[in-house]
């Protein structure tokens, strides 16, 4: 009798505690870490997350953590219901000069691990403005550029590229950067871009995560919020170049290594007048002491256009690559033509051929 009894003690114990540890799982949050930017000294700055019950039944905040008592939080008091989102706000008093990251720690009830926040920034004197044009117009955003280029990269690198934006519209923007390859990191501050002012994007390169080696291309869009839509008016093109790696060849192999020679590194294009193409011939030539390859070939735009007679070349041989230019692509080409070739030489790696368009 005594052993049913605890048993039935034991699993109404049970029941009473799944709910809570269930529902603890279930909160969610849009985006951990906000950047305030700039913050003027002694002018306190809130950052407000948006934080969803993504469970099946009501929640609470039983309490919230700060890492230190510089940060005043204001979250729901009561049930949130299923489903619901809430903001939670954090402000920062802005009293020390400098670089800030703080952490606050969300608890739901009858969870001991709580939802961590960052908010970061910097605490300046006074808020300057880049010195910097914006000739694109992404959206309802002007950019200083609108193609970013990682080059050289080895692997295992973690390169960073960064450009600056501006809000010229009336109303606070919450710039996004849509559609990132794995490979690719972005971070956006300040988060939320008030009317006139100006904000940084930093873009983090994890080359480990690079698909092939040579030139990789994508193209991501610089929306104006959250859920902003994808258009070729927001569109940034990233191109990244990763290095083949010859750090383990032995003395031997280096000295009995191929070695590119090209008859030219540079196309000098005649003004295509009524032509809709034009077309130049490039010798490449193996002159080392084993066989060359041409590991990867690749344009920087569509506006050109390449035939390789073969990708394996002789020592002593040679072969030949035909270059094509497309007129009317070529008006639109975000970068500047180049043919880009990855090869087994150590001493050349990566070889560049510019094309350049002589005007009328």
């Amino acid at each position: 009798m005594n052993i049913r009894i605890d048993k039935i003690r034991l699993l109404a114990t049970a029941l009473l505690l799944m709910p809570i540890t269930i529902r603890a799982q279930h909160l969610a949050v849009s985006n951990n870490t906000i950047d305030c930017g700039q913050v003027a000294y002694k002018s306190p700055v809130t950052a407000e997350f948006e934080v969803s019950n993504k469970g099946g039944s009501a929640i609470k905040i039983s309490k919230v953590k700060t890492s230190c008592g510089c940060i005043n939080v204001t979250y729901p008091q009561g049930d949130i219901v299923a489903g619901e989102t809430f903001a939670v706000k954090a402000t920062f008093d802005a009293m020390t000069m400098g670089h800030f990251d703080k952490l606050i720690g969300l608890y739901a009830a009858g969870n001991d691990k709580p939802i961590e926040l960052h908010m970061k920034g910097v605490v300046v004197s006074e808020i300057v403005d880049y010195n910097v044009d914006y000739p694109f117009t992404l959206g309802q955003l002007m950019s200083e550029r609108n193609d970013i280029e990682f080059d050289d990269i080895n692997r295992g690198e973690t390169p960073q590229q960064q450009f600056h934006i501006r809000n010229n519209t009336s109303q606070t923007l919450m710039p996004q950067i849509m559609h990132l390859p794995k490979y690719i990191k972005a971070d956006i501050a300040p988060a939320k871009l008030a009317p006139g002012h100006d904000g940084t994007v930093t873009l983090t390169l994890d080359s480990r995560l690079l698909p092939e080696l040579g030139l990789n291309q994508t193209s991501v869009f610089l929306g104006s919020f959250p859920g902003d839509k994808v258009g070729q008016d927001k569109e940034i093109t990233l191109s990244a170049v990763l290095l083949p790696n010859f750090e383990k060849l032995t003395a031997r192999q280096l000295a009995t290594a191929p070695h590119i020679e090209l008859s030219d590194t540079k196309i000098d294009i005649p003004p295509f007048g009524n032509k809709k193409k034009q077309r130049a011939v490039i010798i490449i030539k193996n002159v080392g002491k084993s066989v060359l390859e041409i590991k990867s070939l690749r344009m920087f735009t569509s506006a050109l256009q390449v035939s390789l007679g073969k990708a394996r070349i002789e020592p002593g041989k040679e072969a030949k690559l035909k270059v094509t230019v497309l007129a009317d692509m070529l008006k639109s080409a975000r970068s500047k033509p180049r043919v880009l070739m990855i090869t087994n030489d150590p001493d050349n790696a990566k070889v560049t051929i510019n094309v350049n368009v002589r005007q009328q």
